[in-house]
């Protein structure tokens, strides 16, 4: 089988996450401001693909060089035997970007590149009149970053927050990429209780339930590799075989989810149920002020209103204080909290444990995280 070069995609400040993911698949890393490069055959990108909870998509390095000039963009792009990946019929659009480069204009860079392809496929496939382009989508990047040309093709398809479980999102959702990511960073053990006091959509209480199951994120869905030619079909319905023997149905989960709107609840159940985790999560009506526990050694994660997001600021901060009171009375319990909010800790009354900056989108937000001292039962 043969060996590609693979990169993996995701949000800033995910970097980590995705290599420790990677590696304990078996996979050697090396990583970059995001993304993060291993080895695979086509059957390690439908893996990665299937199980990945918090990247992105997963690329194929095709190509990389450097070029100063459109004539060698154009030279080097020609080269590469682009019949080996791309059928007679292939929609292939080309995305592009430049950074600190002579070739810096980006809608030139993706012509010259899709050019090039042109090119290259109408002499493979001994034809003079224009591509047909109606069969399957092989969606290409031409990346520029100092001069040095990196050309990927994304297996991936609709990113990977999309499990196909969400029926319907609330206001503001959080990606269940990046609710993943919170769940990971909060190494939770399945023995212990499970938190969301402001659930929304559930999104981070499926996340959590989808881990302590042992499900992998992408059962539900197909990925563009899926549909090419040049895949056997078979490797995925092997590797999805597997992934449904490996579900944990013996752990009892301890997993709820509060929200102070009803609609939300009810919305929360159904994106549950279609993730396969109904049954093992608790949603109420509840509103996060109102919740306490006599639980201990817990995992609690909050994604709150955050003035910005929904509700105004006050709103925000009156809601934060109020968790303060109640969570740090919690001693053996631990707290990550998520807002772009920097008057956190003082609304909150106290100064988290360590602090991690991640990106909610395009915003900017920080995980504020409270650890408990865990007691031995």
């Amino acid at each position: 089988m043969k060996n590609f070069k693979l990169m993996a995609t995701m949000g800033a400040g995910m970097e980590a996450l995705v290599a420790r993911e990677l590696k304990e698949m078996g996979y050697a890393t090396q990583t970059e401001n995001g993304r993060v490069f291993f080895d695979g055959t086509v059957e390690d990108i439908y893996r990665a693909n299937l199980w990945l909870r918090v990247a992105d998509r997963i690329k194929i390095v095709v190509q990389e060089f450097d070029a100063k000039t459109f004539d060698q963009l154009f030279e080097q792009t020609k080269a590469f035997p682009w019949e080996d990946l791309l059928p007679y019929d292939a929609v292939f659009p080309v995305n592009g970007r430049s950074k600190n480069s002579i070739l810096h204009s980006v809608p030139t860079v993706q012509a010259i590149t899709k050019k090039a392809i042109v090119k290259r496929l109408s002499e493979a496939y001994h034809t003079q009149s224009y591509l047909p382009e109606t069969g399957q989508r092989y969606v290409l990047e031409t990346a520029i970053d100092k001069n040095h040309v990196m050309i990927t093709l994304d297996t991936t398809g609709d990113s990977l927050f999309k499990r196909g479980y969400r029926t319907e999102k609330g206001g503001a959702p959080l990606k269940e990429t990046m609710a993943a990511a919170l769940v990971k960073l909060a190494h939770w053990f399945t023995d212990n209780p499970f938190v969301d006091p402001t659930a929304g959509s559930g999104t981070i209480a499926i996340e959590a339930a989808l881990i302590g199951r042992n499900i992998a994120p992408g059962l539900n869905r197909e990925f563009d590799i899926s549909d090419w030619d040049w895949f056997d079909k078979n490797i995925g319905q092997t590797l999805k075989a597997q992934a449904r023997s490996m579900i944990n149905f013996d752990e009892s989960l301890d997993i709820t989810g509060y929200d102070i709107d009803e609609d939300m609840i009810e919305i929360a159940k159904n994106n549950a149920q279609a993730a396969g985790v109904g049954d093992d999560i608790t949603f109420k009506q509840l509103a996060a002020a109102d919740w306490s526990t006599d639980k201990i050694n817990g995992v609690l994660i909050a994604n709150p209103p955050y003035g910005e997001r929904l509700g105004d600021e006050t709103a925000a901060r009156q809601l934060y204080s109020q968790m303060g009171y109640i969570y740090n009375n919690m001693p053996t319990w631990s707290k990550y909290i998520l807002t772009s909010d920097e008057e956190f800790e003082t609304a909150f009354g106290k100064k988290a444990t360590k602090k991690r900056k991640l990106y909610n989108g395009a915003l900017k937000v920080d995980l504020y995280q409270y650890w408990g001292k865990k007691i031995r039962h």
